[in-house]
């Protein structure tokens, strides 16, 4: 016996530390921007209160913004829309005019090597803010939202979305995407599922930000609940077997031990997104100076990686870019 265990023998020194650290730092790479792009104006720019420092964005604001983010050293973006007009089939979210079919052909136009993803989702276009067709008592009718959710994940990649990232948790819609998407000779284009996405109270902001609150009820009859572990590898193994090509997990810091089961379990790209509700408690302590914000945000970050996250969807993308603290 040598005595106790002296772990501080690694740690004197910045060298030291980074020699034997067992996670590697945040790359661009790792890192996926949200943005908000809105029909009609297309100078808008809006603020969005309780995300301070994301904008809801017209067509040429969304371009301003890139730009500058390119510049930075963006790699990859995921698009939201948000239509001038919703309907109960929500036609915006399946238009070949719709505006996220707009904005990544624009996007793609000026920026070719830009990663560029689109959340497939319906609730941003659907009158009553649900992610499928809804029965007059508030029923999800979800073999009916199936093509609706083809039809849209089809128009994005026709438009030249290099992968599609279908949100809406309907059971089986990985295959119906995967299957149009095929059918339309899109082979190439992947799909990155969110198979584990939980009813969570995080995502608030978002509602903001995207303007798709449920008129009526809410979205625990699709979404997981927080309480399962397990079912997040029956819905992983469900999505890959109906031919996803990675796989998110959401929300992604409260979650990371279902980020971790996941990761143990798949052999896939791992995609963790931190959503709303993590940015905006760390910004908002942030600007009352309650937290070292930039401290806070890359040790929130680090410790998805740590859970086993390839890549992470952030707010704090640009930040890090633009603050030069990504590699």
């Amino acid at each position: 016996m040598l005595g106790f265990h002296r772990g501080r023998r690694l740690r004197s020194n910045p060298q030291q530390r980074s020699m034997v650290r067992e996670t590697a730092p945040l790359l661009r790479e790792d890192l996926i921007m949200p943005f908000f792009v809105v029909a009609g104006n297309p100078a808008l720019r809006r603020e969005i209160a309780s995300m301070p420092g994301q904008y809801q964005l017209g067509l040429d604001a969304l371009t301003e913004q890139v730009a500058a983010a390119v510049d930075q050293g963006l790699v990859s973006c995921i698009l939201f829309g948000i239509p001038d007009v919703k309907d109960e089939q929500a036609s915006g979210a399946w238009s070949e005019d719709g505006i996220v079919q707009k904005a990544v052909r624009r996007l793609k136009r000026r920026w070719p090597e830009l990663q560029i993803i689109t959340d497939v989702c319906l609730c941003e276009y659907m009158s009553h803010g649900h992610c499928g067709i809804l029965t007059p008592e508030g029923r999800i009718l979800n073999d009916e939202t199936l093509p609706l959710l083809a039809k849209t994940a089809v128009s994005h990649a026709q438009a030249g979305a290099d992968m599609v990232a279908p949100s809406d948790m309907m059971d089986g819609r990985v295959a119906a995407i995967r299957t149009a998407l095929d059918e339309a000779g899109l082979t190439q284009t992947p799909v990155m599922s969110y198979a584990v996405k939980y009813a969570s109270a995080f995502y608030g902001p978002f509602r903001d930000a995207a303007q798709n609150t449920p008129a009526c009820g809410d979205r625990k009859s699709y979404q997981m609940d927080p309480g399962n572990a397990r079912e997040a590898l029956l819905e992983a193994r469900a999505d890959l077997e109906e031919g996803a090509d990675l796989l998110i997990v959401k929300p992604g810091g409260p979650y990371s031990d279902i980020l971790r089961t996941v990761r143990n379990h798949v052999s896939v790209p791992l995609c963790a997104y931190q959503v709303s509700g993590e940015y905006a408690m760390i910004r908002a302590a942030g600007i009352n100076g309650w937290i070292d914000e930039k401290a806070v945000m890359l040790e929130s970050l680090l410790g998805l990686k740590r859970a086993g996250a390839d890549m992470i969807i952030t707010y704090f993308t640009q930040t890090l870019l633009r603050d030069g603290l990504v590699r």
